[in-house]
């Protein structure tokens, strides 16, 4: 189902974003998208041209940013909406994210020969902008190597396969994620830390796709609203109705913003479309929300 609100949506200003913010804009008005954010990963740097872009559209874009952060060893990604997005810290913030990156590119390299791999590294930095290399680049680069055509490790992400729906997304959760073999750790922002950052400048704090990242540990998430979490992204495209009733009921008992976002990229999930977030509401309410919230001016 198409939803009029997408509030989760990465550019090229994300590692594994393809898309220009006036091209997402563009690709937003096509599937019928009135309120938009694009939230790049430990960046903002694509908020000011969306916003142009969306003021000349006529459509509604909100500041926003996805920040990796931790809490009691899980990885996390928090939405931070509303926020000043031309104050230093963030700027600060994606640069510390960069250096280790960068550092961890060539682990990465390492642990992926250790596969049974020889990896292109030549295809590898024609696809990265800044000289990283994320779990993504490794999939599309591995899979169109035609060394590799009948390598055991990469049949399931081949088309019609189990996991070749979004082959390159999938690869990095099943190599590159936390706890997999190809994982290398980054320093993040403890989630108190990061939730005081969203706050200071003016923002909401919300916590995506909390289905992926809290697998098995749902619980975790009654201690984050103890600790400041203002809502959750209930509606994701990575949610079955299980999860989307379980994080949308637990918000709503607590007065929770409930959020919308497909998490499109492009070319690394190419099943996901923009306005895809399995919400199968009446998405006015959240519009009210957000409105309630100063998120909507």
């Amino acid at each position: 189902m198409k939803n009029y609100i997408d509030l989760h949506m990465h550019s090229l200003y994300s590692d594994d974003g393809q898309y220009s913010p006036e091209q997402l804009v563009e690709i937003g008005i096509q599937n019928n998208c009135k309120i938009m954010a694009i939230a790049d990963h430990n960046s903002v740097k694509g908020v000011a041209a969306g916003i142009a872009a969306a003021k000349e559209a006529g459509i509604k874009m909100i500041p926003a940013v996805e920040i990796d952060c931790t809490y009691k060893d899980v990885n996390l990604h928090v939405l931070g909406y509303g926020i000043d997005y031309t104050h230093d810290d963030f700027e600060q913030l994606e640069d510390n994210v960069l250096k280790q990156e960068l550092a961890a590119s060539a682990k990465k390299m390492d642990l992926t020969n250790q596969l049974g791999f020889d990896v292109d590294e030549k295809k590898l930095q024609e696809l990265s902008a800044n000289g990283v290399y994320t779990g993504e680049m490794f999939a599309e680069v591995l899979l169109e190597d035609e060394r590799y055509d009948d390598h055991p490790l990469l049949m399931d992400y081949r088309q019609g396969k189990t996991r070749g729906d979004n082959p390159f997304v999938n690869f990095y959760w099943d190599f590159y994620a936390q706890g997999k073999p190809c994982y290398t750790k980054i320093v993040y922002p403890t989630l108190e830390e990061t939730i005081a950052l969203i706050k200071r400048h003016g923002g909401v704090a919300v916590l995506a796709h909390p289905g992926n990242n809290l697998k098995g540990r749902y619980g975790l998430f009654d201690e984050m609203i103890d600790l400041g979490i203002d809502g959750v992204e209930a509606f994701s495209s990575y949610h079955d109705i299980d999860t989307v009733n379980y994080f949308y009921d637990l918000a709503q008992s607590h007065g929770l913003l409930v959020t919308c976002g497909s998490d499109f990229h492009g070319k690394t999930k190419p099943a996901i479309n923009m306005g895809q977030s399995q919400c199968a509401i009446d998405q006015e309410p959240i519009e009210a929300k957000l409105k309630e919230m100063g998120l909507l001016g």
